[in-house]
């Protein structure tokens, strides 16, 4: 994630809808991936003096203070971002409980947007595409909302993302974590594995790389409700992350896929922001990956220093220099945390069968925009 500025030249972050130092209305462009300064025009519309164009605030930003993105005047009938266009199901929102949860749901999901659409992945609702993307966000008993509706699972079927609203709640996100054994959960997180499945069936499916995927990750033809009750039928074994990122990973080669692409978000995102931040890599992080791995791609030798900022981050960066730099800053995320008292904020350890899968991801992400990462 970038940081922003105002026209003032103060600090703005991604979530913002005003600068906290002039007052300027402030709103996410997702053509431009910018926060954009806006100043009030005719006819209820913002201009930018940035960008010289005019635009509308989301109606969930003017209805519910859920949103910041901002709709272009081109798009006369739409009320609606790019981002909330997306959402096929929303919970009850006179409800005040709902309402708290699910602005917590769309500020993870614009998070993923923002990523996806720096990858320059393809990202269309279902009314624009015919292997579009939708998301539902359900309430069931967990959160005492609705204790007669039908238990919700969070999952993807046929480019629609369901999330149960209940993981916007952090108490019974961390009892569920607990309960399963996790490391790691998080709403952010889901997100990106969810995301992940929907991007194999539109990347890897039915195109060449489905050979690779399966030396890989395994043949996802296996049946797949039978693999995860064996999955939870028996404790992880305690050598997964030998070939797995995590023990759930290694349920079925979807999940895998899921798992390994999810974290391929951690890390694009991850060092975009210590990029942003200027935060330096360390001359030693070449070190810290695995010597028996043998990139699938052409080998790059990292140097120390800065993380560059260019347009496409991944452009100029091979993936095995990524991957050393992820390596060493995830190192020192987590002896930060661990300086403050508080748990890894990224407790894995990257194997060498793992970062052969994080490469075909990267892989397929690059190609799948023509001339983006060239």
């Amino acid at each position: 994630m970038q940081l922003f500025n105002c026209e003032c030249d103060s600090l703005v972050f991604f979530e913002n809808t005003q600068c906290t130092d002039c007052g300027r209305t402030v709103g996410f462009d997702p053509i431009s991936r910018s926060m954009l300064a806006l100043e009030a025009a005719p006819a209820a519309e913002l201009l930018s003096p940035q960008t010289g164009n005019a635009y509308r605030r989301c109606a969930n930003w003017l209805e519910y203070d859920a949103c910041n993105w901002l709709v272009p005047v081109e798009e006369r009938d739409a009320r609606y971002c790019k981002a909330c266009r997306l959402n096929d199901c929303v919970p009850d929102l006179s409800n005040e409980t709902h309402l708290a949860l699910w602005k917590r749901m769309e500020a993870a999901k614009r998070r993923l947007l923002y990523t996806l659409l720096t990858l320059g992945l393809p990202l269309a609702s279902q009314a624009e595409a015919e292997n579009g993307l939708a998301f539902r966000f359900l309430a069931d008993h967990r959160l005492g909302t609705n204790p007669d509706g039908p238990q919700v699972m969070t999952g993807h079927a046929s480019g629609v993302i369901t999330i149960n609203l209940a993981e916007a709640d952090e108490v019974e996100r961390i009892q569920t974590r607990q309960q399963m054994g996790e490391a790691y959960r998080t709403l952010l997180g889901h997100f990106r594995h969810e995301i992940g499945h929907y991007y194999w069936d539109v990347l890897v499916r039915d195109s060449p790389h489905l050979t690779g995927f399966r030396e890989l990750f395994g043949d996802e033809r296996i049946d797949y409700a039978h693999a995860l009750e064996q999955h939870y039928a028996a404790p992880p074994d305690p050598n997964y992350a030998d070939h797995y990122v995590s023990a759930y990973a290694a349920s079925h080669p979807w999940e895998d896929w899921a798992e390994s692409w999810a974290h391929y978000l951690h890390l694009v995102d991850g060092l975009e922001t210590a990029s942003t931040l200027g935060i330096q890599t360390h001359k030693h992080a070449r070190r810290l990956v695995e010597p028996t791995w043998t990139p699938i791609g052409s080998s790059a030798e990292l140097t120390s220093g800065q993380f560059e900022q260019t347009p496409r981050f991944e452009q100029s960066l091979q993936f095995e220099q990524s991957l050393r730099a992820w390596t060493w800053l995830s190192l020192a995320m987590n002896e930060l945390n661990r300086s403050l008292g508080m748990r890894d904020c990224y407790p894995f350890a990257l194997s060498a069968p793992v970062m052969r899968k994080l490469e075909l991801v990267h892989g397929v992400v690059t190609s799948s925009a023509p001339g983006e990462h060239s």
